[in-house]
């Protein structure tokens, strides 16, 4: 059993206690690792998980390992950081103590202790009020289910190639990818690339590339954060590939068997697929919950918590939100929401351990400031789109950027060597190193049973 942290009046040291291992906490811990500080670092998994790149462990470009790193492993020479692994039950603001609960068989924690507190609970995806969709339509938000989704989709191939009434191998082969943002665009893009370039000579009586992908959007185009010249661009290259981009339509239905989709105006469509992923929709984590309700403060209908212009949450100033849990006030007053991307999170989670370190230091802190660096997404094989301050690329060169920026961010150098040398090694031979049945899916032969 761990025990809980000693008071600042006991051991002369500020406690810092930061909650989850992504992007943003992660930055706020290696923040703190060289201030007079006592920083414990809590998340339910022991790695950080470069999220970007799961749907390349969904269509077995990458493997499970190349793109997370333990966390213990980063502050292993970091004295003033430890790292506990257990869930957040809950927060008691007035005594500053974070409740915990045991991950699987672990023993129970003990409460932490805390000074500050920094919270980066991220989000989730929204499946717009039918939670019951996710039995069915997988997203890979995390490694757990992109691994998942990695069986289901070698399944239906191998379902198709055993299956002998056609249009039931149809739908084996027809796969549905629900929101067209960077994840829907680059996970159809790698789907399309699976089938077409990876497994067209390994089945006999199938044909991996005859297969549909379709990329269902609300929306009249892909990439609505993009420029629409871009997202033009990004349509043309997915056609190129295979891949269907169904516009202006709504998920209205959704099961083992297939998509219901509806186009605003009372015409339902249903799309008979095996295979569905969910990359649409967005709403904070629980964590933003259960901190809104432990401050009496409402969050809105995503779920996210309104801070500060410094990341505070009101009434607290000892107490940080982060990522893509929160919207912030901005100097008007009003509640601004970035966009829910990485470099946001990390952005804010330096913030927060800079504000820290002024704090101790007895000076005043400047509000936060998010510097927008532009936006990125891969179609697929030298096709990708990019927006860097108003500089609009598209192509090969894109696709370069987008290699470079996405090795640049993966933690670890061992990591980074392992993807280049994976990602070359595919671009020469079209070759997916980790096609791997493995979970539910491969111990009872029930396609689309969870892990």
């Amino acid at each position: 059993m761990t025990t809980g942290s000693p008071s600042v009046a006991d051991t002369g040291v500020h406690r810092v206690a930061v909650v989850g291992g992504g992007f943003g906490g992660l930055q706020a811990a290696l923040g703190l690792r060289r201030a007079p500080v006592e920083v414990t670092l809590v998340d339910r998994r022991n790695f950080h998980l470069f999220q970007p790149l799961t749907y390349q462990v969904a269509t077995g470009a990458l493997s499970a390992g190349e793109i997370a790193y333990p966390l213990r492993a980063i502050f292993k020479r970091e004295s003033n950081v430890r790292v506990v692994m257990a869930e957040v039950a809950g927060f008691d603001l007035e005594r500053r103590e974070l409740q915990l609960r045991p991950v699987g068989d672990l023993p129970t924690p003990s409460p932490i202790a805390y000074d500050t507190l920094i919270v980066s609970g991220g989000s989730r995806y929204s499946y717009f009020g039918h939670d019951e969709w996710s039995e069915s339509a997988a997203e890979v938000k995390s490694l757990e289910r992109a691994l998942v989704v990695r069986s289901r989709i070698l399944s239906a191939f191998e379902a198709a190639e055993l299956e002998p009434d056609p249009d039931r191998r149809d739908a084996w082969l027809t796969f549905v990818v629900v929101g067209a943002g960077p994840t829907g665009v680059e996970m159809a893009g790698q789907i399309a690339e699976l089938a077409r370039d990876t497994l067209r000579r390994e089945f006999r009586t199938t044909n991996p590339g005859a297969g549909r992908i379709l990329l269902v959007e609300a929306a009249d185009r892909v990439l609505t954060s993009f420029p629409p010249s871009l997202s033009a661009k990004a349509a043309q290259s997915l056609e190129a590939l295979g891949v269907t981009p169904v516009l202006r339509r709504t998920v209205v239905g959704l099961d083992g068997d297939g998509v219901t989709v509806d186009d605003g105006q009372g015409n339902a469509e249903r799309i008979a697929a095996r295979t569905v992923v969910w990359a649409a929709g967005v709403a904070a984590s629980d964590l933003a919950s259960t901190l809104a309700a432990a401050s009496g403060a409402t969050p809105d209908r995503a779920g996210r918590v309104t801070v500060n212009p410094d990341l505070t949450l009101p009434g607290h100033p000892e107490v940080f939100a982060i990522g893509d849990m929160v919207r912030v006030f901005n100097r008007h007053g009003q509640a601004e929401v970035f966009p829910g991307v990485a470099p946001v999170a990390m952005q804010q989670g330096r913030y927060a351990a800079e504000i820290v370190r002024v704090r101790l230091q007895g000076r005043k802190p400047r509000p936060f400031r998010y510097h927008d660096k532009g936006n990125l997404a891969t179609i697929g094989r030298r096709a990708a789109v990019a927006d860097i301050k108003g500089l609009k690329l598209s192509g090969s060169v894109a696709w370069a950027v987008w290699l470079f920026v996405h090795l640049w961010y993966l933690v670890g150098f061992e990591n980074r060597l392992l993807v280049f040398i994976r990602w070359g090694f595919s671009f020469v031979t079209r070759g997916r190193g980790a096609r791997l049945i493995t979970g539910a899916a491969a111990e009872t032969g029930r396609v689309g049973t969870d892990d």
